[in-house]
């Protein structure tokens, strides 16, 4: 039986009127890997806080039996942790300027340093770039001990964890298994919730039709038929009052049965969308936006020299490459918004001298959105989350509630000024504002920073069926398998396109390593049999022409093998 690192009882906590948390027991053992999974503000943080100790629970027992390790969110560490971890996060000293992903890598390599048992990490791929992910992923499955991981990294949770937590209405419920084993059997629990719900609707209508019945029929007995007469009327009011009374003891059944209903409630449904973003304003042209020959600069540095990108009109184009090679940069020119220090410029085929006019050639019926990083700046802090939507929309405000839904904005939420959001859920808002609008050509910079899975994926979703272009960026290796139809990739200073899915480039990138090893191995065959038809030519003392000749049709058979496999 595996030691146990800590374990909860009888937990509660509340924001003002709201119950964040109220898990009634919770047990971590050694050797775990836990996803904990909820919607943004479900509480996630504030229990890994609790958990840690960090923050002290309204009410509840913790014991904890092994020293505990925190990888936050936000903010920087003291000290600079183990030397060796350092170097393969590539954790800088600490100094003023450092950019997310190299705080991110700093917060890792400290928690990792102390030893600990059991470690909680709070959404630890926030600004890391693919290889950064790799690398956290590789320290965390050799980690000896439990591990308690938020993340929206579907790709990570699937590959590390082995039970899931998720955290929904203050209530924790258990999942075996990793993230896609969990959302199967969410939705097959879902499922039966669904079924129990219609059934339970069902008796209850069936009763409530069946009480009224019964009421009408009683009312119906008390009433003395016209032209009876007295003897009649007296036989008749006799039999009323005995199957009135029958009546009223059957009607009294059925309300007593309808109050022990055990009451199911309506599982909670995500919200469909119908309407077809981004079709307003089509574009008939082949391209959407050529980028010919062009040198981008970040101040002194090249990052991009004679580059080409093609955008086809409806393709969704993932824009990838480690931190630092000059994406944000460049979506930022693309979109206008270049800093003064960065400049991008057209070119020849040979890298002469810039061509006159932009570097950048967008067809003309192309409307760019434009969706950043920070992005506080395309909202009205004073207007609500609605108003904001709805303020270069043409949807009517059915759909932007709709759209908005989807994005985990919901209810009074959506009337609440911007200016008291949160800063994910203002992301949120942001992120509906440019799906609902006249645009045609998205750049998106890192959309899914900060959002929940669950988030994610309606994001995932409304992209795929985005009926204009979409250029964007993101770390997510799932969410960019599932959005992009082709990809252009950062590599020595040029942009290498694919025409395909993610999962199509890294199939036919392995083909190609494979296809190297053979070749690899066919020379070195070759290089084998010139060395032995050499020495045929010119036996040595002892050597048998025959034996080297054998030799040499086995090489020559292991060659045309090789050459036929190809």
């Amino acid at each position: 039986m595996p030691k146990i690192l800590l374990e909860a009882a009888n937990l509660q906590h509340s924001f003002g009127p709201r119950r964040v948390i109220d898990v009634e027991q919770l047990k971590i053992y050694d050797g775990e890997r836990i996803g904990l999974i909820g919607e943004n503000g479900a509480g996630k943080s504030t229990l890994l806080a609790i958990l840690s100790g960090e923050l002290a629970p309204e009410q509840g027992v913790i014991r904890r039996y092994s020293k505990i390790s925190v990888i936050r969110q936000m903010g920087d560490v003291e000290g600079d942790g183990d030397g060796r971890l350092r170097s393969e996060f590539g954790a800088r000293e600490y100094r003023e300027g450092l950019s997310g992903g190299e705080r991110t890598r700093r917060r890792i390599a400290a928690a990792l340093s102390e030893g600990s048992h059991l470690l909680l990490a709070d959404e630890p791929t926030t600004d890391l770039d693919a290889e950064g992910v790799a690398q956290l992923q590789r320290e965390l499955e050799a980690y000896d001990g439990a591990i308690v991981l938020v993340s929206h990294d579907r790709s990570l949770l699937d590959a590390l964890c082995t039970r899931i937590l998720h955290l929904e209405d203050a209530k924790l419920s258990d999942f075996s298994g990793n993230y896609t084993e969990y959302r199967a059997e969410l939705e097959r629990r879902r499922a039966f919730q669904q079924f129990e719900y219609d059934q339970y609707r069902s008796e209850q209508a069936r009763l409530r039709a069946s009480i009224q019945g019964t009421y009408e029929r009683q009312c119906q007995m008390k009433k003395t038929p016209t032209r009876m007469g007295n003897s009649e009327a007296r036989l008749h009011k006799m039999d009323s009052r005995q199957i009135s009374g029958q009546l009223h003891k059957a009607r009294k059944q059925l309300e007593s049965r309808m109050a022990q209903l055990e009451v199911k409630e309506r599982p909670r449904e995500d919200v469909s969308i119908r309407m077809e973003l981004g079709a307003n304003r089509p574009v008939a042209a082949k391209t959407a936006m050529e980028l010919r020959y062009i040198t981008l600069k970040a101040g002194e540095r090249t990052l991009l020299r004679s580059a080409s990108l093609s955008v086809p009109t409806g393709s969704r184009t993932a824009l990838l490459g480690p931190n630092g090679c000059g994406k944000t940069t460049l979506m930022r020119a693309i979109a206008g918004k270049a800093a003064s220090e960065n400049k991008l410029c057209g070119g020849s085929p040979e890298g002469a001298l810039p061509q006159t006019g932009s570097a950048v050639r967008l067809n003309p019926a192309v409307r760019i959105g434009w969706f950043d990083q920070t992005h506080e700046r395309t909202l009205d802090p004073e207007k609500t989350a609605l108003e904001n939507a709805m303020r270069e929309s043409s949807h009517p405000e059915s759909d932007v509630r709709t759209v908005l839904a989807r994005l985990s904005l919901r209810g009074d939420d959506v009337f609440k000024p911007v200016k008291v959001l949160s800063g994910g859920e203002r992301g949120r808002v942001a992120l509906a504002k440019l799906l609902l609008s006249d645009a045609n050509l998205l750049l998106l910079d890192e959309p899914t920073n900060h959002l929940d899975v669950f988030t994610l994926e309606a994001l995932q979703e409304m992209l795929k069926g985005y009926r204009g272009t979409v250029l964007f960026v993101s770390h997510d290796q799932a969410f960019c398998d599932a959005v992009a139809t082709r990809s252009a990739r950062f590599e020595a200073g040029r942009l290498s396109v694919f025409e395909g899915t993610q999962a199509e480039r890294e199939a036919r990138e392995n083909l190609d390593r494979q296809a190297e090893a053979v070749e690899l191995e066919i020379s070195v065959l070759q290089m084998r049999m010139a060395t032995l038809a050499a020495r045929m030519a010119a036996p040595g003392k002892g050597e048998s022409p025959e034996a080297l000749n054998e030799e040499y049709q086995k090489l020559g058979e292991q060659v045309r093998a090789l050459k036929r496999g190809k």
